[in-house]
């Protein structure tokens, strides 16, 4: 068996143990990958080897992580996300705006609010590539996962460019056809004979949230899910009440706000990037259009 002093780690090896990791087979790894099932075989087989390790463990429905695969996966996203970083910023380089910006946004901000103003961007500076990372976890600008980040929580960890952008409001909705036979409530009590749509998993916002509005409880929750698209499809298709920005809401006509008078908490929004990044073109400009376009966004309502 070879040892790490004697063979060159390669790559490609390194991406088909996270492509097997991620898919837990052989043949969707080199599909996603681009890539023969015979070649991600014979590269998790050169990385066992060279690292003296089982990855895996192999059996008729698909590839099982060892221990050791599972501790190894850390440390393999940071070189991951440093390569790509580091092809990111050689794109760039060159007369005026150019390269690609790995942008990541929670759901419904990367799907309903961003597109228009990344639309804007685009026209402004042709030459530049949006990668965009719809996601609700704190993805690390630290560890250049992605190079800017929306956020609905301030971002603290040290060595980032923050900025405040907006507080959007939040509301209670739902369509109308649903109010029409379940009944509009007039107070938060009545929220108990309505089947509510909610979370799944506590954030800190959701907890700070429960200390004004106690109600809102996962136990309470007829439809419970993290994802605010899947929220908000709810909403939309008359399941009950649930919470959505009050102007995405109000751009449907479906859709009714029910306890405005009660119910209208904030959500705060951020940008954030690596302030080693503040004199790079094409993050700069990307990080200014953000600011202005989210701030303009919150301002309609």
């Amino acid at each position: 068996m070879h040892s790490l002093t004697d063979t060159t780690l390669n790559w490609d090896w390194y991406r088909s143990f996270l492509a097997v990791l991620e898919s837990g087979s052989l043949s969707a790894a080199g599909r996603a990958m681009g890539l023969s099932q015979p070649t991600v075989g014979r590269h998790i087989d050169l990385l066992e080897s060279a690292l003296g390790l089982k990855l895996f463990i192999r059996s008729f429905d698909g590839f099982a992580p060892t221990e050791a695969a599972l501790e190894l996966r850390p440390y393999l996203l940071q070189v991951a996300a440093g390569e790509a970083a580091l092809r990111r910023v050689a794109s760039s380089h060159g007369a005026g705006v150019q390269g690609c910006v790995r942008l990541s946004a929670s759901e419904i901000i990367g799907v309903e609010v961003l597109p228009p103003i990344l639309a804007a961007l685009r026209q402004q500076h042709p030459q530049l590539v949006i990668e965009l990372v719809l996601s609700n976890r704190a993805d690390d600008l630290l560890q250049r996962q992605a190079d800017i980040a929306v956020r609905m929580f301030r971002p603290t960890q040290e060595a980032l460019l923050v900025r405040r952008v907006a507080g959007i409001e939040l509301g209670l909705h739902a369509h109308h056809d649903y109010l029409a036979q379940q009944g509009i409530p007039t107070s938060l009590a009545d929220l108990s004979d309505h089947a509510l749509i909610g979370f799944d998993t506590e954030t800190a916002f959701i907890r700070g949230l429960q200390q004004q509005y106690p109600m809102l409880t996962r136990g309470r929750f007829a439809l419970r899910s993290d994802s605010d698209l899947a929220q908000l499809a709810a909403i939309r298709a008359g399941f009950g009440i649930g919470v959505c920005q009050s102007l995405l809401a109000s751009a449907d006509p479906r859709l009714v706000r029910v306890l405005a008078d009660v119910f209208a908490p904030r959500l705060e929004t951020w940008v954030a990037m690596h302030e080693d990044l503040r004199d790079s073109p094409r993050c700069a400009v990307t990080f200014a259009a953000l600011v202005k376009g989210l701030g303009a966004y919150a301002e309609q309502a």
